[in-house]
């Protein structure tokens, strides 16, 4: 059977519509009978649920009959490629060449077939290791490294204590800041933030390469720009040097109609002047002062879109995320139904004009072109599709999990994930603040986690996690998790990673592939006014082509040493001592650990030697795909194992099949 879907059902009885696979290799396949199989319930009512189930699809019989005649000759292939890799394995040749010749059916791409050949026929492992060389250079290995999880790699960010007393300057603690990152330039600009006891209006660049602080300003407002404020919003045009910051959070005492006004800047880089683009944008058709909001930029069409956050109105309201505490939220006298929430809104700078794009919708009453409104989410542009890509949040008392994408180009909205469906645990957990970043090269979105919602324990927690949504295939990966509390804890692990919190700023360098995390809130009931000051880089990790050349180096003259051990031991020592020492990574614990345990094997019976270096060869896969060593000779089943783990580094396109004709539990 072929696996069409794997999803979940939302707990309601509105009708939804799921999209099953229905091609296999470029072509599509018909498909008789559809079984579906219940994994996970809403609750214990489950049993007794009634579903409707309708199939959409083409019955019409001349496109039908293409469909079977082609997936019949594509099982025939199947299964004459599966025959061909167990007559191979099992050196089987006369069975093996007369089927091939028989059929004219391919196994594998012919540098494949090369490869088995100097290996397993010849043993003419020089020759194997410059041949698996050239389809390193060939970028064959590519496919397998997209493949692979990250794996986040942290660093501290401090200043040298030797340099001149200008690079020692660095911004101080705070949080409900903002930062964005001019990546032509490698230059990071952070403003204001919150430190616990007031907001700040001091402007910083970072200079990456040379790992350098610069005060820009300790005051914009004295040079023209804006005043102190924390939950604004900052977006770059990098082409022209600007920067954009709108909104700001105001304490209930100061919110008088005269300071309500939304106040509009952008400050030119190059020649450090701030210019008031408007004293209100509401005036202008744009948003009213709001915070917690999100700012993109479409730099192609200097379009900058703003979206969702609350509206400052001299009434009541529950403390910005990014200035208050854990208890001052808690305590704040803040009630739902005094919330104004902003829709979505595009600027264009050429022009000075805004336009309302979507105003804020009522859960109850949302059509599917409607989008609900809130606070602490993330929003991001992909400059590829041309899509804003809205996630999380939260809206007076709930926490949102939607995900959705705005299409700028023909106004249309398409919800990803509505956030009902049973999936909390392949999916970023509910939460408002958390920290997105979008790579349009890759096709990936990257999420910090901030202060999310344990819906189990009915409160707020901060927890460390990272994940990764690939956009192209729909999938959510959780690269990183820290469920870590305790202070003495973090205290040791303070140089190794950061600790959690929220109201932080995260900034992404598309071209150099590394994340920036500067300051935020740790969420300490017992510190209520405290902030954070760290500074990190993140990379995110995988095999790289290097690497992976290394590996296939190491098991092949591993697999060699094997082979002389058991003829001469002489030479195998010799063979140690220089080439297998010399393809050892003696920084990796593990393999100088496997390197001397190789030593021993010299000193071991033949048959105990056999058994070892097949179980060591084939410890990593599935049991099933190898030979029997049992009824083979030692040396064919052995490389042929070896062979089965330098092929799965390359495209499955180029290689035999995965499966095995023969199957043993």
């Amino acid at each position: 059977m072929i696996l069409l879907l794997e999803s979940g059902l939302k707990n309601d009885t509105v009708p939804e519509t799921f999209l099953l696979k229905h091609t296999v290799s470029g072509h599509q396949f018909p498909v008789r009978f559809v079984k579906i199989v219940p994994l996970q319930s809403w609750g214990s009512t489950f049993n007794f649920s009634i579903w409707h189930v309708g199939l959409r699809g083409c019955d019409d019989w001349t496109v039908v009959q293409k469909c079977i005649n082609w997936y019949t000759t594509y099982r025939e292939r199947e299964a004459i490629r599966l025959c061909l890799k167990h007559f191979r394995q099992h050196n089987y040749t006369e069975a093996f060449e007369s089927l091939e010749k028989r059929t004219r059916v391919t196994l594998e791409d012919p540098r494949l077939t090369q490869l088995h050949k100097l290996l397993v026929d010849e043993g003419d492992f020089d020759a194997c290791e410059e041949l698996i060389g050239q389809a390193a250079q060939e970028g064959l290995f590519q496919q397998y490294i997209s493949q692979q999880e990250y794996k986040p790699q942290w660093t501290p960010i401090i200043p040298c204590p030797g340099g001149a007393a200008s690079s020692r300057q660095r911004p101080g603690m705070r949080g409900g800041h903002q930062m964005c990152i001019d990546t032509n330039t490698q230059t990071i600009y952070l403003f204001g933030g919150w430190d616990g006891m007031q907001d700040l209006s001091d402007l910083w660049s970072y200079h990456i390469p040379s790992q350098e602080w610069t005060c820009i300003t300790r005051d914009t407002q004295a040079e023209g720009g804006p005043s102190a404020r924390s939950c604004h919003k900052m977006c770059l045009d990098p082409e022209r040097r600007q920067i954009f910051t709108l909104g700001r959070y105001l304490d209930s005492v100061l919110r008088v109609p005269e300071n309500l006004k939304s106040d509009f800047y952008m400050y030119d880089i190059e020649n450090n002047k701030w210019t008031q683009v408007t004293e209100d944008t509401a005036s202008l058709g744009g948003p009213r002062l709001i915070f917690d909001h999100q700012m993109v930029m479409d730099v192609e069409k200097r379009i900058i879109y703003v979206f969702g956050g609350r509206v400052l109105t001299p009434s009541r309201w529950e403390g910005c995320v990014g200035g208050l505490g854990l208890d001052e939220l808690r305590s704040s006298p803040y009630t739902p139904s005094e919330a104004i929430f902003s829709g979505l809104y595009a600027y264009h700078v050429s022009t000075n004009t805004w336009t309302k794009l979507r105003e804020d919708c009522s859960g109850n009453s949302s059509g599917p072109q409607d989008i609900k409104s809130r606070i602490g989410h993330s929003m991001l542009f992909h400059s590829g599709s041309r899509q804003l890509f809205i996630l999380a949040g939260q809206r007076n008392k709930e926490y949102l999990t939607d995900f959705f994408m705005y299409n700028i180009d023909t106004d249309t909205v398409s919800f990803i994930s509505d956030g009902t469906r049973k999936d909390s645990s392949s999916v970023p957990a509910a939460g408002f603040t958390q920290k997105a970043t979008i790579d349009p090269h890759l096709n990936e979105i990257h999420v910090l986690s901030g202060l999310s919602k344990d819906k189990d324990k009915r409160d707020e927690n901060v927890r460390n996690s990272f994940w990764v949504y690939d956009i192209s295939q729909n999938k959510w990966s959780c690269i990183y998790r820290n469920e870590q509390t305790g202070e003495s804890y973090w205290s040791k692990m303070q140089h190794v990673e950061p600790c959690p919190r929220f109201a932080h700023q995260l900034v992404y360098d598309d071209t150099k592939k590394v994340h920036y995390l500067f300051g935020g809130n740790p969420g300490k009931a017992s510190l209520p006014k405290m902030r954070l000051d760290d500074f990190w880089s993140l990379r995110l990790c995988r095999p790289s082509t290097q690497q992976l050349l290394h590996t296939c180096v190491l098991l092949i003259r591993k697999h060699r040493f094997s082979e002389l051990a058991r003829d001469n031991s002489v030479l195998a020592l010799k063979y140690l001592q220089t080439k297998l020492h010399s393809a050892v990574d003696h920084t990796d614990p593990q393999q100088v650990l496997e390197f001397q345990a190789l030593a021993t094997t010299l000193f071991q019976p033949h048959e105990d030697l056999a058994l070892s270096h097949t179980h060591s060869l084939s410890e990593d896969e599935d049991s099933s795909s190898s030979p029997c060593s049992t009824d083979l000779g030692w040396q064919h089943s052995t490389r042929s194992q070896l062979f089965d783990q330098l092929t799965q580094f390359f495209p499955e396109h180029m290689t035999q099949p995965r499966g095995n004709l023969v199957w043993m539990d």
